[in-house]
């Protein structure tokens, strides 16, 4: 989605190299998606789960 569109930001962390950001979003799988700090999920997502996840962070649910 940010490759799509510039009001999409996506930054990649590796949890290895960033230990004190692994324990503050509790990481336990990778890949561990959190988007606006609102809404999380570890594991790969089937795309269309993935958006819902986008839009409900995007409306400001948790």
């Amino acid at each position: 989605m940010a490759v799509a569109s510039e009001q999409v930001r996506a930054t990649a962390i590796a949890a290895t190299e960033f230990p004190e950001l692994a324990r503050a979003y509790r990481v336990m799988a990778v890949p561990k998606v959190v988007i606006n700090d609102r809404v999380q999920f570890e594991g790969a997502l089937p795309e269309r789960e993935f958006l819902q996840a986008v839009l409900r962070a995007a409306n400001g649910a948790v």
